[in-house]
């Protein structure tokens, strides 16, 4: 519920705040400030959810922020917006860590892999009925913005509804293993030597955001610009399948599962850049689908088996952090090599390149991985 709120605004929040008189470059700024927040905010949350062992306060303030989606409704200015898209971002980075944390803990006994892996794909779910829904309902409503946001209370409340279910089920079986947690167990060499492995997966691996511009390049100026939000559909739908498959996969072969995103990781990266049709970028989308389904399932999984309970808020925060920072160095490298037209074994080099450090970074994280 919470990802059709948020995710089903994103689409229209950009068009919201231009409606609103915001120029291009307040809507990118708020736009890269937000994603700043998001990631960088996670360093902080989930250090202080280890101190405090507050995860569920953490995972309330967190959720309960996304209630500044449909306040936008009342915006009277694109200042008083901006804040409270800001203030939706600051919830995530608040939540996150813990959230993460929580289940960690109650998936002992069913399996990491697939917890995180059903967790995305409902995540996936709502990212796909949210849009989906903003869009019948701007139709519907004739572009009417404060009508469609006023609409997202309903599924805001039904939100919280399930979250103080889940709090009435669980939350005094998380409570009590919390009180148990010995205290220091810091983060070991094998969780930094991973989470750097990750970084270096991501930072070359091309982003999804410069595959649909790549789309948006080859459709122009054809009647097939509508092909660029399919694009990112197909995305969405093969990530959600994709995270629930991996997640069983790593309960059942272990850490030698991760090795197939940073291999798959390769494909789209060298394909989209250079590609000359459409049918290219489909397949690189489908790549890009399976890759990112498994690292919100698997990479997050392998987190807790590295990280001791005691220090598992920091650990999301560091890790979500590292990897915010890795695609945002691969939007850059790969949006220079689109701009500079640079040629394919430059690419191809590049990212077979990163793959590999990552790969072997992998390796020396694994012995550890095995053992848990």
């Amino acid at each position: 519920m919470g990802d059709v709120v948020y995710e089903g605004s994103r689409g229209i929040i950009p068009d919201y705040l231009y409606f609103l008189g915001a120029s291009a470059l307040i809507v990118g700024l708020i736009s890269g400030l937000g994603e700043f927040i998001g990631y960088a905010i996670k360093l902080l949350s989930g250090a202080l959810a280890d101190t405090t062992r507050a995860y569920w306060l953490f995972i309330f303030i967190g959720y309960g922020l996304i209630i500044t989606v449909p306040l936008l409704a009342f915006s009277w200015g694109w200042e008083v917006a901006a804040l409270l898209v800001l203030a939706e971002r600051f919830g995530k980075a608040i939540r996150s860590p813990s959230r993460d944390t929580v289940l960690s803990i109650v998936s002992k006994g069913v399996g990491r892999g697939k917890a995180f892996g059903i967790h995305e794909f409902l995540d996936q779910v709502g990212a796909v009925l949210g849009p989906l829904a903003v869009g019948l309902l701007m139709l519907y409503t004739g572009n009417n913005y404060s009508s469609v946001f006023k609409f997202m209370f309903i599924p805001y409340f039904l939100m919280l509804l399930a979250l103080a279910y889940t709090y009435k089920k669980i939350g005094g079986r998380t409570r009590y293993r919390s009180k148990q947690m010995k205290e220091g167990g810091g983060l070991g060499k094998s969780f930094y030597i991973y989470t750097a492995a990750v970084t270096l997966n991501t930072v070359g691996l091309i982003h999804v955001s410069l595959i649909l511009f790549r789309a948006s390049e080859i459709l122009q100026p054809s009647e097939m610009q509508w092909m660029v939000p399919v694009l990112y559909l197909l995305v969405q739908g093969i990530d959600a399948p994709a995270a629930l498959a991996s997640g069983y996969a790593y309960d059942r072969f272990g850490s030698k599962v991760l090795f197939i995103p940073f291999f798959l990781s390769i494909f789209p990266s060298v394909l989209a850049p250079v590609s000359k049709d459409l049918a290219m970028l489909v397949v690189a989308s489908l790549i890009f689908g399976l890759v990112l389904g498994m690292q919100e399932s698997i990479y997050r999984a392998a987190v807790a088996d590295l990280a001791p309970l005691a220090s598992r808020g920091r650990a999301y925060g560091i890790f979500n952090t590292a990897y915010g920072i890795g695609f945002l160095i691969s939007g850059a490298v790969y949006g220079i090599f689109i701009d500079r037209k640079v040629p394919i074994f430059l690419i191809a080099a590049y990212a077979l390149l990163s793959q590999i450090v990552a790969i072997v970074l992998l390796l020396r994280s694994k012995g550890k991985l095995s053992s848990n």
